[in-house]
This record gives C-alpha cells, sequence and structure tokens, in this order.
C-alpha cells in the first residue's frame, strides 16, 4: 500500500525493526519507486492464488505440500510489498502524485486473488463449499476497507480495527495454508482450509458490523455537536 498520500498510515511495529529500515533504505536507493512496489504486491498476491488453485488439483502430498508453502510465502512477500512501499513513500520522501490510487486499488486486488485462490483449493473437499466461501471471503474483505474508505471521506481518521483487519486475515490465510500441508496424514483434502475462509469471513463480517457502528456513531456525534 503506498501511503505517502493517504494521510493515515496503518499502525504497524515493524516498521520500527531494523530489518524493515533496512530493506527500504535498499529499496530507495535501488530507485524503486513505491508504485512499483505496490504492483508487485498484487505479482505475489497472483502467484500465491495459483499455487492455491494447483493446491486444490493436486492428488500428490508432496508437490500439494510445495504449492502450499509456496502459497503462504507468497502471502507474506505480499504483506512486505505492503509495508516496504508505504515507507519507501514517506520515510524516504519517493511518494508520487498518483500515490491515492496506489494506496488502495493493489490491496483489494490482492485481497480478492489470494482469497478466491483459497476458495478454489478447498473447492475439492467433501464439503465442496470452497468456491463461494472464498468469493464471499473476498467480498468481505474488500468490504472492510470500503467502510473504512467512507469513514475518510467525511474526514474522519481511518479506522483500521479488527478484528479482521488486511494484517489478520493474511495472518489466517498464512496459518492455514500451512495447517494444510498436513492434511494427508488426517485423511483430509481441503477441509482445513474451508475452515480458514469461514474464520476470515465471519472475522471479516464483524470488522465491517464494527467499523460501520464506529462511522455511525461519529456521525451522529457530529450533527449533536
Amino acid at each position: 500500500m503506498n501511503e505517502a498520500a493517504s494521510g493515515d498510515r496503518r499502525p504497524l511495529k515493524s516498521r520500527a525493526a531494523g530489518w524493515a529500515q533496512a530493506l527500504a533504505a535498499a529499496a530507495a536507493r535501488g530507485g524503486a519507486s513505491p508504485d512499483l512496489i505496490s504492483a508487485a504486491s498484487v505479482a505475489f498476491a497472483g502467484l500465491g492464488a495459483a499455487l492455491l488453485m494447483l493446491a486444490g488439483i493436486n492428488e500428490s502430498p508432496l508437490a500439494r505440500g510445495l504449492a502450499l508453502i509456496g502459497a503462504a510465502a507468497c502471502t507474506q512477500l505480499r504483506l512486505l510489498c505492503n509495508l516496504l512501499d508505504g515507507m519507501v513513500a514517506v520515510e524516504h520522501g519517493r511518494g508520487g502524485p498518483s500515490g491515492p490510487i496506489w494506496n488502495e486499488m493493489p490491496d483489494r486486488i490482492a485481497d480478492a486473488l489470494l482469497l478466491v485462490g483459497a476458495g478454489y483449493c478447498a473447492y475439492g473437499s467433501k464439503l465442496d463449499m470452497g468456491a463461494w466461501l472464498g468469493w464471499l471471503a473476498a467480498c468481505l474483505a474488500i468490504l472492510t476497507a470500503y467502510v473504512r474508505e467512507l469513514g475518510r471521506g467525511f474526514d474522519f481518521p481511518a479506522d483500521f480495527s479488527g478484528p479482521m483487519a488486511k494484517p489478520h486475515r493474511m495472518a489466517a490465510l498464512t496459518i492455514t495454508c500451512v495447517i494444510s500441508v498436513f492434511e494427508p496424514f488426517w485423511g483430509l483434502h481441503g477441509q482445513c482450509m474451508l475452515i480458514g475462509l469461514v474464520v476470515i469471513a465471519a472475522g471479516s463480517a464483524w470488522t465491517v458490523v464494527r467499523r460501520t457502528r464506529t462511522l455511525a456513531r461519529r456521525l451522529a456525534e457530529r450533527a449533536a455537536g
């Protein structure tokens, strides 16, 4: 997420980490623009989605496990890009006029790719609910961001509250991928991913409700004041 022009930055402790500062400095020295880093996050998400779908149709435990580990790595690399683009834009002064576009659009695309990909990873499970759960989780993830940006449109501070904001969604997906590697030992195929998607969708729905209630309260307080 290119945060140079957003005015509101997601509170992340990892920004203060030495490794993050070193990577951001290296990227800035190398001439990488925040927009390019944001685009890379979408590329990692696309690769992760492809690996998730490959895992869903692969019957070989080894090949499936490798695809799931690769998808987990791509999910984290997507988050790394989301961290670095804001740091390069703000701390190193490389934000550009198109920052507001790159601030949101790549994140929404990346969310949809990974969650829909996770749905098709679970599509072959005996419950056969994966596809629509993936799409539902993706829609709810995008809706959490919509409510946040709706509030900013009313000049309120960005609401990054959870319980299933972007970092939490990606953490849940990463953990689910790793757990799913061991499904063959339990005679399962896709059920763990289904459970993960249910958790992500339910948490995202509650996040939408929570952010909407906060926005409604802020609007009421403004009207009363």
